[in-house]
């Protein structure tokens, strides 16, 4: 057989097409990555689940948290935790499945995708709806300085604004329904409390580590 991963014997190749294989077609069929895609991605989880043990067959989440603040540069660890939830409910492990559907999430250009997952990672409390107490938590990180009163007075200022700009029916919330209606005719404001995105340049980045060679093709000409 052809090797998938020349750092690994044949045996490894074996194992992992064993394990893998019909992830692999399933996962080509339902996304929007190639075959080839996928097998990178799935080896590259599969080395991660490796350093568990010779038997463990599944990434822990404390390896998914040190993934995110190297390769993702995201270190707010609600927003990590909310990624988490939204992608997989296992709260010791991060299955395959959920891993490249991550990817998924990341690489995608459906903006109503995006904008589902992102009103999922913010929606804290997981009603459905944002309030005030959220919105002014989310704005915390905005402003920084050693005037306490001025930065108090600012951070409360951005969240009324942020509820008058996003609030449509004027009900006091922000629902999906508020949100996406505003990001779909302004997308800029799709991380309107905060990044929860790769940029551009990081997600080429990823491609490269990962192979991914459809995402390079598409994301280099972005880019160019």
């Amino acid at each position: 057989m052809d090797y998938l991963d020349a750092t690994i014997d044949s045996m490894e190749n074996s194992r992992f097409a064993a394990l893998y294989g019909g992830l692999v077609r399933e996962l080509t069929a339902t996304t929007h990555f190639s075959q080839t895609d996928i097998n990178c991605l799935l080896m590259v989880y599969y080395k991660f689940a490796k350093v568990n043990g010779p038997n463990a067959k599944q990434m822990t989440k404390v390896q998914f948290y040190e993934l995110f603040l190297v390769l993702f540069k995201v270190s707010n660890v609600t927003t990590i935790d909310r990624t988490l939830f939204v992608v997989t409910k296992d709260v010791k492990y991060v299955s395959p499945k959920a891993w490249v559907q991550l990817f998924c999430l990341y690489t995608t250009e459906d903006l109503s995708v995006r904008m589902r997952f992102a009103f999922d990672i913010y929606d804290t409390k997981g009603t459905g709806l944002l309030d005030r107490e959220q919105i002014s938590l989310a704005c915390d990180k905005f402003f920084v300085g050693e005037d306490e009163d001025e930065i108090t007075e600012l951070r409360a200022d951005m969240g009324e604004f942020l509820i008058k700009k996003f609030d449509v029916d004027k009900d006091g919330f922000i629902s999906y329904e508020d949100y996406s209606t505003v990001v779909s005719e302004q997308p800029c404001l799709l991380e309107f409390l905060g990044q929860l995105f790769p940029s551009p340049y990081d997600r080429e980045i990823l491609a490269h580590c990962i192979n991914m060679d459809s995402f390079l093709t598409v994301e280099s000409g972005r880019l160019n």
